[in-house]
């Protein structure tokens, strides 16, 4: 891995604690709070890097505010969706966002999402913590694949970032 700050590269921490029914999600940007916070808020943005590249995201509803809810639909080439739904519980700018997670084709799993943005002097610091409703339900999460989305997603939020193209978008 190349040292150099312009081709600096971060790694997603993905860990579940045995022990509890949780995922923990860490990531570190090279750009400032304010940007990763927006790219996280603004469904402009949020359409060009969530999830994997292959699938094609369209945006329903994204009202990322205190009291708000989202809805998006991610989309296969062969015409398979994926659906995923919440509110947004507690919107603090550039520090915070706590919302509900859930899967359309798991619509009881639930989950509680706390996702806090440190300011590391030009870089940030993005930890998510995910709260299931049980450690199967959590062991699920992990077996469906979403390690590798979430990975991807955040290698196209660094492209955005960076303001290089990050594949198709709807």
């Amino acid at each position: 891995m190349s040292t150099a700050k312009t081709n600096r590269r971060h790694e997603t921490q993905i860990a579940a604690d045995p022990a509890l029914p949780t995922i923990l999600i860490t990531r570190e940007f090279d750009a400032s709070p304010e940007r990763v916070f927006r790219a996280y808020t603004d469904p402009e943005l949020v359409v060009q890097w969530l999830g994997p590249r292959r699938l094609t995201m369209k945006i329903d509803a994204y009202e990322a505010r205190s009291g708000g809810s989202y809805r998006y639909v991610h989309r296969e080439d062969d015409g398979t969706e994926y659906g995923f739904r919440g509110v947004f519980h507690e919107v603090r700018r550039d520090e915070r966002i706590v919302q509900t997670f859930a899967f359309d084709g798991f619509p009881d799993g639930v989950s509680l999402e706390t996702t806090v943005f440190e300011d590391l002097g030009g870089r940030t610091r993005v930890t998510t913590t995910s709260l299931m409703g049980s450690i199967e339900a959590r062991d699920s999460m992990i077996r469906s694949g979403m390690q590798g989305g979430v990975r991807e997603g955040h290698e196209r939020l660094d492209e955005l970032l960076a303001g290089r193209p990050s594949g198709d978008t709807a």
